[in-house]
């Protein structure tokens, strides 16, 4: 075992006092139904930062945050120059409200970014801003077990968290009163991309709306008509897009009723410009500098963001030098990654030292041409130490990970940190599909 880095802290959280076989029926009693991927390994107790990194972590999510939204909305004046700039395939060019105040407005209330702690502390590898991303109900699930397993007879926990249902619930209620409608709240998606027939990832969010002063309701865009076809007290003027348009094509699912429910008046947030945020071209602008950025923010980048460039048929900046995009991300293969604008879950990432030679050229000429991919700088991760049950087994034991963090933000809000790291201790692209595992991260 490898000293785990200062900035994780000095020791893990100890499981609890209950058999490991214990603690693994509950966490997967917890998901249950909830189209969760099989984990070979699951955590044994909740992932630990000190305050002082926990508090770093969202610092700079915000700041970052604030610099990739200006970014994005300066590439052009408005929706249409945006896509075009941006490339954006005909799939992506629907689901746009009229208004661009209100696309603008609200395309961040969501938002989860990929963070790795390198040699210099945190890096962030990318944003995801959209209400459809990972987190928020993997880490409440986990921390429902955790708050269950160690919490005294006065109910008192050795460590503290922010509920990311109970943050997202303020951000609806705010959200509201900042359209002038009552509060109700549909949450759209569909169970069909969950790969499971029940509605439970949905109801379980409705059922702590209800049950926290506002009206929710699940709706699969089939019933979608029910939010605005009907009364005016029943209408539903607001909402949360919990989905892809990548994910709904894939599963044959119609976005038409989406189209129109966001023409009768229901907002669905993060709005459809929310892609410009999450593409990973924003990234490659803010790492290459805006000239309206501050040099504290020029400061901030290079603190935080590691070297990344749209690649094209141009030159650019490594360090004091210029050089030759193409002609760099092919010489400097062991030390880059390439990445496509759009992609989740780990696709369309090709990670330079794991690929043959001559494909990496092709593939570095080929995202040349099409100017829709980002090169970037390869972290090595650090590690911290974390205990974990296997399949079957009795006991936990202590492994080193490398763990990719996703500080959740709400309406502007921290709303907890969604971690996922592979348990036996490898590091790479980690994603949902490919044996990782997930864990919810609390403070000490």
């Amino acid at each position: 075992m490898s000293t785990p880095d200062p900035w994780f802290g000095a020791s893990p959280i100890a499981p609890p006092a209950v058999p490991a076989p214990v603690v693994r029926r509950m966490l997967l009693a917890a998901t249950r139904d909830l189209g969760w991927p099989y984990q070979p390994y699951l955590p044994a107790a909740p992932m630990a930062l000190p305050r002082s990194s926990y508090a770093e972590l969202f610092r700079a999510t915000a700041a970052l945050l604030d610099l990739v939204r200006r970014t994005a909305l300066a590439v052009a004046t408005s929706t249409e120059g945006r896509l075009a700039a941006y490339c954006m395939p005909d799939s992506e060019r629907q689901l746009f409200v009229a208004d661009q105040v209100v696309e603008e407005r609200y395309a961040d209330c969501v938002a989860r970014p990929d963070v790795v702690i390198g040699p210099d502390g945190p890096q962030f590898l990318e944003f995801n801003v959209s209400g459809a991303l990972g987190g928020p109900m993997e880490s409440r699930c986990r921390l429902e077990v955790w708050r269950a397993l160690y919490a005294d007879e006065d109910g008192r926990l050795p460590f503290s968290h922010p509920d990311p249902f109970a943050v997202r619930a303020e951000m609806f209620r705010n959200l509201c009163v900042e359209q002038g409608v009552a509060p109700r709240v549909a949450l759209v998606g569909s169970a069909r991309d969950q790969g499971v027939e029940s509605t439970r990832y949905f109801d379980l969010e409705v059922d702590y709306l209800n049950n926290h002063g506002m009206t929710a309701r699940f709706f699969e865009p089939e019933d979608l008509h029910e939010a605005w076809d009907c009364p005016p007290q029943l209408r539903y003027g607001l909402g949360l897009r919990n989905f892809t348009i990548p994910d709904w094509l894939d599963n044959g699912i119609d976005t038409a009723p989406v189209q129109a429910a966001l023409d009768h008046g229901c907002l669905l947030v993060g709005t459809q410009t929310s892609t410009f945020l999450s593409s990973k071209l924003t990234m490659g602008l803010v790492s290459e500098g805006q000239p309206w950025m501050s040099s504290a923010e020029r400061a901030l980048v290079e603190k935080y963001l590691p070297w990344t460039r749209v690649l094209g048929h141009r030159r650019s900046t490594w360090g004091d030098r210029k050089v030759d995009l193409v002609e760099f991300a092919v010489a400097h293969q062991e030390s880059l990654v390439l990445k496509e604008g759009l992609g989740m879950s780990g696709q369309q990432v090709r990670i330079g030292r794991l690929v043959p030679q001559a494909e990496w050229e092709a593939s570095v000429v080929a995202a040349a041409e099409t100017g829709t991919s980002i090169v970037q700088e390869f972290v090595t991760p650090r590690s911290c130490r974390l205990p974990v049950i296997a399949d079957d087994a009795t006991e936990p034991h202590e492994v080193d990970v490398a763990p990719v963090l996703g500080p959740l933000v709400f309406g502007g809000r921290a709303a907890g940190v969604f971690a996922r790291f592979y348990g036996d201790g490898t590091a790479g692209v980690v994603s949902m599909g490919s044996n990782a595992s997930d864990n919810a991260v609390v403070v000490v």
